[in-house]
């Protein structure tokens, strides 16, 4: 069946509902929730029982773009700096130096047990290089496992930052399969531009979001997630445009909104974790369209082994090497060299060389996909049980909430206070959202002269309002008193 403009409502609904509905129960048999997708996808297709034909790498590149975007704003967003702040250093050597050692390593051994050329191999170690930061996002939140000591920051840091230096590397070594006569030196610039121009852009537009949202004011609180699409989407098409990483720059925008006060930022995380969901079934169910498992067949023992070797050789020494000089447990070494999962992104990347029209892309496409589904298979189902193997899992509910899970806990406030404003608090003049408040503390009504108002992030509170505050914990009033220096 071909889609056309009149069905592919009807059939993307379907599958979008089957996605769901499947989705909820795979978790009891321990199968990856995005695996299930891609199985979806591959069933709906030309070669399973839906019989939809779907053959336009251009479309499902497409598709993938928009779709990683939106995982890598919402995964960004709900980045907490606080935890990533101690890890960061480890974090970005494993998504730089980490990335190119895989590379370099898997793309070794390709080339020594197939027939492709050296920058065809080191092509297909580049389009995996990277973990997926869709894949860990959704398997490390969806089964709420809490680990010791920084370890779920370090991987989400990891797996959210890693993505444009694969991209980097990728075009890189698909420019010169392309142009063999070219240097491999003559990559470094291209990488220095791209990062260098793609995190600067990304701390710029967080802080020229971060102004926007704040001060302009729209007459609809359901605006104001949309206003934040539109500024994700600015970050990316204007990096990009100016020779940056998009990738890069939407994460570090999203970074740094995430741990900014701003207005609706309940309502703006919420929507965004919803539609990280949404794209995530999408990109999987387009991915598993585009293809054709009677194609993959041939490649299975060649896959498997190259599969093999990236989990069990590859990723564990890229991590070791990555982190010789930081002081970190073993344990958590071989932790993190585990959760190195490859999914979606390596097949995204692995559209440009279909694109190209380099010879041998059908052959790395397919392999890659296989990688990808391995991946996910061996390594997504077993992320608790090596966990608890190595003793860094820690129970549930001994772990620690994060600034998110502050802003969405519903914990009833049983303690109310009422905070007079006078003319020289510091809370005097200024807008709500510019106070720094606690988290976990609401200010529910403004008593202004005989009227009382309902405040938002934007409502700016006057000399001789009187703050209604309610809070779970003294403590917390205390904060309160603190943050709007009232002695």
């Amino acid at each position: 069946m071909n889609l056309t403009i009149e069905n592919i409502v009807l059939v993307g609904s379907i599958l979008l509902f089957i996605s769901i509905v499947v989705g909820k129960t795979s978790y009891k048999f321990g199968v990856p929730t995005l695996l299930l997708f891609l199985a979806i996808g591959m069933l709906a297709g030309s070669d399973g029982i839906g019989g939809i034909r779907f053959d336009d790498p251009k479309i499902a590149q497409f598709i993938g773009i928009v779709s990683l975007n939106f995982i890598l704003f919402s995964g960004g967003l709900d980045t907490n700096w606080e935890a990533v702040k101690p890890i960061i250093k480890e974090g970005l050597v494993l998504s730089t130096l980490g990335v190119l050692l895989t590379a370099l390593t898997l793309g070794t051994f390709v080339w020594f047990i197939t027939d492709f050329t050296v920058y065809e191999s080191m092509l297909l170690g580049s389009i995996v290089s990277s973990t997926d930061a869709a894949a860990v996002f959704s398997i490390l939140r969806s089964k709420s496992l809490a680990l010791k000591t920084n370890l779920r920051p370090t991987l989400e840091l990891e797996s959210g930052s890693n993505d444009p230096m694969a991209y980097v590397l990728t075009l890189a070594f698909l420019t010169l399969v392309i142009h063999q006569d070219q240097s491999i030196f003559s990559i470094i610039p291209l990488f220095l531009q791209q990062m260098i121009l793609g995190g600067a852009a990304g701390f710029g537009f967080g802080k020229l979001s971060k102004y926007i949202i704040n001060n302009i004011k729209l007459d609809f609180e359901g605006l104001y997630p949309v206003l934040a699409i539109a500024l994700m989407f600015i970050t990316f098409s204007a990096t990009d445009f100016v020779g940056g990483n998009g990738f890069l720059a939407i994460y570090i925008c999203a970074v740094y909104l995430g741990n900014q006060d701003l207005i609706h930022k309940k309502t703006i995380l919420k929507m965004f974790d919803g539609l990280a969901w949404l794209m995530q079934i999408v990109l999987f169910l387009t991915l598993g369209l585009l293809v054709f498992p009677s194609q993959i067949i041939p490649y299975i023992g060649i896959g498997l082994l190259i599969s093999l070797f990236l989990i069990i050789v590859a990723r564990p020494l890229s991590v070791f090497l990555s982190l010789i000089f930081f002081k970190m447990r073993m344990k958590r070494r071989f932790y993190i060299s585990w959760v190195g999962l490859r999914g979606a992104v390596p097949i995204v990347f692995a559209t440009y060389p279909l694109l190209a029209g380099i010879d041998k892309a059908n052959m790395i496409f397919n392999i890659v996909f296989f990688i990808s589904v391995t991946s996910i298979l061996i390594q997504g189902t077993t992320l608790s049980i090596v966990a608890k193997w190595l003793g860094v899992a820690i129970p549930e509910k001994a772990k620690k909430l994060t600034t998110t899970d502050l802003l969405f806990s519903e914990n009833p406030k049983t303690i109310m206070r009422e905070i007079a404003v006078g003319a020289d608090c510091y809370a005097a003049n200024k807008k709500i959202v510019d106070l720094g408040f606690p988290k976990n503390a609401i200010i529910a009504m403004i008593k202004r002269g005989d009227k009382y108002i309902t405040p938002n992030g934007s409502t700016e509170i006057e000399s001789d309002d009187t703050l209604i505050v309610l809070a779970d914990q003294q403590r917390i009033i205390d904060e309160v008193y603190k943050t709007l220096r009232i002695e």
